[in-house]
């Protein structure tokens, strides 16, 4: 796990790549990404929980929507107010 590491380093790829560390893009009010998520556990126009590999992420807005998603990444968009954070792992 070391020289893997190291290598990784080395070759500065992301950690976001070679693990399962969620990555957060988020532009303004209005959109978020989700790289490395685990699920979908709520769902409803105003309030989203999103599970990943290390905690949940609770958004809360307006008019919230799941615009794209694949086996990795969650596109949302909405009048975005408030993210939270819960840390599940000890990572």
């Amino acid at each position: 796990m070391r020289r893997k590491r190291k290598i990784n380093d080395i070759l500065e790829i992301p950690k976001e790549v070679y693990s399962n560390v969620p990555n957060f893009i988020i532009t303004g009010f209005e959109e978020m990404i989700i790289e490395n998520y685990k699920g979908i556990l709520e769902y409803e126009d105003y309030y989203i929980r999103i599970n990943t590999f290390i905690g949940i992420v609770n958004i809360h807005g307006i008019n919230l929507k799941l615009e794209k998603m694949t086996e990795d990444n969650i596109k949302i968009i909405g009048k975005i107010e408030q993210i939270e954070l819960e840390r599940t792992s000890d990572d």
